[in-house]
């Protein structure tokens, strides 16, 4: 057997290069202020898990635009499947006039959450953030109720609605008042912190008594409560697996209530964690309504928000979208889904890129943990598939966001473009297609760049 020698970063001048401290100039004069430049990398063309830039410079992708490019760059499936429905026609509204491929589309997505006896119905939109408001807006007129409950930690978009309810950081908020009214945040039960004092065996016990006993005796009747929306595993807020009967009993205290059990799977869901949305990973658990976007269609904006039949009972014109569902983000979507299911195969990545997702993110997680045995200020590797968070701590255990930053800079002097997340992680989110040879390169850039530290 003849193994593949899977490329290297190459880099041919110091970063940023003439070119791209030339465009990063103009950018800065012209583009928004709240863009955020995390590195001094300018993007021209990429293939499968490399990204090159107007340089020349050559980078392992270990963040995916944060997710998102699921089967890298320039899939020739997707390429081809964009192009195709794009000869056809780009855009006639989804809100007026049906389209086969976001039928096909819906259908698809159905058959992935549907267990039997159920019917399922699909919203779509452009981005995760329209997905969550559209979410929200269908709890409320469904129940009749107002309040929403969220979580500490969470992300689930920028529009009004959404950060709102993102409980992550207060400069998504700050001067933007007044914010949607009638939602509170509790606790995520985060294992590796746990809240109230808890162990990582009780603290789904510990914030579920927190909503009952606390919330709702002081603070919000529960029969005015319209929905909870989480996500099944964090994402922002650290890449943090929850406990694995917090979901199943988060399920039982909504039914309690007649509450809607909403999960945002903008971020762990389509295929990342190794099977294709995240809560899938936690049995005897369905939701009431769900959250798509991201990595769905490989880099085109395409959002989705799934509803049981039962619960979507908004009446027509009660809600709509110019371009949400448009037909070229719906061709990639569903070239995508041929690849994560295994449909059409990737080479070297096994069955389907779930399965692959499954397989290399396990190699990367046992790969940092061994470099956790070597480095203390590796203070937690957690996570399923290729979403895998690492927190940074110092010597008492605390958070330390200045390892960590100086980890994250490290990796991307040597070639490796990566994301942080929480208060000192960074995430690892590749594009579902990486190989274990290439995931081997990178996880050998990690271990250089923290042997620098």
């Amino acid at each position: 057997m003849t193994l593949i020698q899977p490329r290297r970063p190459e880099l041919r001048t110091a970063l940023p290069g003439p070119k791209a401290a030339e465009i990063m100039r103009r950018d800065r004069e012209k583009l928004s202020t709240s863009y955020m430049r995390p590195f001094p990398f300018v993007p021209d063309h990429g293939e499968g898990v490399w990204l090159t830039d107007v340089d020349g410079n050559t980078m392992l992708d270990f963040m995916a635009g944060i997710a998102v490019s699921t089967t890298g760059y320039n899939h020739p499936h997707v390429v081809e499947a964009i192009s195709a429905q794009a000869r056809r026609f780009m855009h006639v509204c989804l809100t007026d006039y049906p389209q086969e491929v976001t039928t096909d589309l819906a259908e698809r997505l159905v058959s992935h959450v549907a267990r039997p006896g159920e019917n399922w119905r699909v919203f779509f939109g452009n981005s995760g953030a329209e997905a969550v408001e559209a979410a929200v807006k269908l709890a409320r007129n469904h129940t009749g109720r107002s309040h929403v409950i969220s979580t500490i930690g969470s992300f689930h978009g920028r529009t009004y609605g959404a950060i709102t309810l993102t409980g992550s950081k207060t400069k998504y908020k700050r001067g933007f008042g007044p914010l949607l009214p009638n939602v509170s945040h509790v606790p995520y039960p985060n294992p590796f912190r746990p809240a109230f004092g808890a162990t990582p065996e009780t603290v789904s016990d510990a914030v579920l008594s927190y909503v009952e006993d606390v919330l709702f005796q002081t603070v919000i009747p529960a029969d005015e409560v319209a929905a909870f929306i989480v996500e099944p595993m964090q994402g922002e807020g650290g890449y943090i697996v929850p406990p694995a009967d917090f979901l199943r009993k988060l399920r039982a205290l909504c039914d309690r209530h007649g509450i809607m059990l909403i999960f945002d799977e903008v971020q762990a869901g389509m295929g990342r964690s190794g099977k294709f949305l995240s809560y899938q990973h936690f049995e005897g658990v369905q939701p009431d309504i769900i959250t798509m976007a991201k990595g769905l269609a490989s880099g085109m904006p395409i959002s989705a928000m799934l509803a049981r039949e039962e619960v979507m009972t908004w009446g027509v014109g009660s809600h709509g979208s110019t371009f949400g569902g448009n037909p070229v983000a719906a061709a990639a979507a569903m070239a995508t889904l041929d690849l994560l299911d295994g449909t059409v195969k990737h080479e070297g990545c096994g069955e389907s890129l779930m399965e692959n997702a499954r397989l290399v993110g396990e190699y990367c997680m046992d790969e940092f943990r061994a470099l956790q045995r070597n480095y203390p200020f590796i203070g937690d590797v957690r996570g399923r598939g290729l979403f895998i968070g690492v927190e940074f701590v110092d010597a008492s255990g605390r958070p330390d966001a200045k390892i960590r930053d100086a980890a994250s800079a490290a990796m991307f002097e040597r070639g490796l473009l990566n994301l942080d997340c929480g208060e000192s992680s960074i995430r690892l989110s590749p594009p579902l297609i990486l190989t274990r040879e290439e995931a081997g390169v990178g996880m050998e850039i990690v271990a250089d760049a923290l042997a620098s530290l």
